[in-house]
């Protein structure tokens, strides 16, 4: 089987990477974070059959395009239940949750949810591939950022029982930057997360 084509373009004045997920047997896409720019997300999505739009978190950044693509698209959008981030409102089609797994053509993706960032953050693995989409739970550089310490606490949480168990072979999409390999940087997730952090919240590095 052909693997899964993988798109990207940073989109906004944040600059976050926009995704679209193609089956090449079938041309069934998703459409991950539609943040900004209409015109160069339906570039992503060019030459496909889009089946839905997916949603990492709802953070202004990664939804500010939302309503024009699902007007556009006409499609149902996929994301994490109520609370959303900053008390938004959306309108979601279909609530996601832990291990919730659908079919995108031939291939089959499933939901990991690791807030600490916000508290609807969530993942989409590409079900037999090292293929991760991870929103802002996680950067080459360390986690993301977070606006209180209990959310801070809850990122070292989804780190240790989420992040850190997946395979070293993990590709990792982020929503802002490179992608990277999870291997080369377990160490020092794992320094992070052994160290005394007291009240921390913010920005942080490995």
């Amino acid at each position: 089987m052909l693997p899964m084509e993988l798109r990207t373009h940073p989109v906004g004045t944040a600059q976050m990477n926009a995704y679209a997920l193609v089956c090449p047997q079938t041309r069934a896409s998703v459409l991950i974070d539609p943040g900004a720019e209409p015109e160069e997300l339906t570039k992503l999505i060019a030459n496909s059959k889009p089946m839905a739009i997916l949603i990492t978190h709802t953070h202004g950044d990664h939804i500010g395009a939302l309503e024009t693509m699902r007007q556009q698209l006409q499609v149902p959008v996929y994301s994490a239940g109520e609370p959303h981030a900053n008390e938004v409102k959306i309108h979601t089609d279909r609530v996601l949750k832990a291990g919730d797994e659908f079919g995108v053509g031939a291939y089959t993706l499933r939901v990991y949810e690791t807030p600490g960032h916000c508290i609807d953050q969530i993942a989409f693995e590409v079900v037999g591939t090292p293929t991760m989409i991870v929103g802002d739970t996680i950067f080459a550089g360390g986690p993301g950022r977070t606006r209180t310490s209990a959310d801070f606490q809850t990122t070292l949480e989804t780190l240790q029982q989420v992040v850190l168990s997946w395979p070293d072979d993990t590709l990792c999409y982020p929503g802002h930057g490179p992608h990277f390999r999870l291997g080369d940087v377990r160490w020092a997730v794992a320094a992070f997360i052994a160290r005394d952090h007291g009240d921390f919240f913010g920005d942080a590095t490995w």
